[in-house]
């Protein structure tokens, strides 16, 4: 497929430089004209190729000091900034000792160059069904910190996904914080991309695991899956039938069969939706096998 990049088309540029200019900048913003972009790895390509509609003021937060932040604590968990790049997730030494599956998925998106520039909370807003730190950060159980001028909410990440290319977020908001709480302990996980080319293309499926066992009892799991629905999806029945059960084969591939069954797949010119499902059920079983033997 032939892509044809033309010249950006004219934007007002706005650095702030503090997050409350930022607020006071987008508190105008009900008709979504201003764009709010961080690494701009997915929205400048989309603006010359006329994907999205050029905005008539871009609000670039790379002036914002100190949102570069990974930081955590027993009690509160993992806090990652709105600047955090994807190579500092990936990279991070207390990321890989303690939200693996988030450190795996962080590192299978894109380039190098691009995980320099890009960042996770902006790999979340783009609310596309393939970003691969969704998935993890669905089986992590996160929690989104969001604001506008004199408000905050918190959103479940479960809740932030409402559609191709469509969140929660309003036009006012930015996404100031992912939280993710403390994974229990003795608790694995692995995220695993299928793509043709690994990190360098988009995911044809994308699967999240995140599993205990005690005595050879399931007592935690989450599996969170990208690629084969509107949005990131939880296989909840899948949790339900492995949680307080004894492990087994038998019972790993019955639970896979269930994810697979949760799927809403559709078919592209990277994979038809039968073969997305037939990966669902092969990845799930495999991803729970691989974090139980971690």
């Amino acid at each position: 497929m032939l892509t044809c990049y033309r010249r950006l088309p004219k934007f007002d540029y706005a650095i702030p430089g503090s997050i409350d200019e930022a607020l006071e900048l987008l508190g105008d913003n009900r008709n979504g004209t201003f764009k709010v972009y961080a690494g701009g790895t997915d929205v400048i390509p989309k603006i010359k190729t006329r994907q999205i509609r050029s905005p008539e003021v871009l609000v670039d937060l790379k002036g914002i000091p100190g949102l570069d932040y990974i930081e955590y604590d027993s009690k509160n968990g993992l806090r990652i900034g709105a600047l955090a790049t994807i190579a500092s997730v990936a990279n991070s030494h207390l990321v890989k000792e303690r939200f693996t599956i988030l450190s795996r998925a962080a590192d299978s998106i894109a380039s190098t160059q691009v995980q320099n520039r890009g960042t996770i909370v902006g790999n979340i807003c783009t609310a596309v069904p393939s970003a691969d730190s969704a998935p993890a950060l669905l089986a992590l159980d996160a929690k989104l910190l969001c604001v506008r001028r004199e408000k905050e909410r918190m959103i479940e990440i479960k809740d932030f996904f409402k559609g191709v290319g469509q969140s929660a977020l309003q036009p006012d908001e930015l996404l100031k914080e992912i939280q993710v709480p403390p994974v229990p302990k003795k608790t694995n996980g692995i995220y695993i991309k299928l793509s043709p080319r690994r990190r360098m293309d988009l995911a044809v499926v994308g699967v999240a695991v995140l599993v205990s066992a005690e005595k050879g009892i399931f007592n935690h799991v989450r599996i969170a899956l990208g690629v084969v629905a509107p949005t990131p999806i939880r296989a909840y029945k899948a949790e339900t039938f492995l949680e307080g059960q004894a492990v087994s084969d038998d019972l790993i591939a019955k639970a896979a069969l269930l994810a697979s069954d949760e799927c809403d797949p559709r078919s592209s010119h990277r994979a038809s939706a039968e073969y997305r499902r037939m990966m669902v059920e092969v990845l799930v079983k495999r991803g729970i096998a691989q974090a139980l033997s971690s």
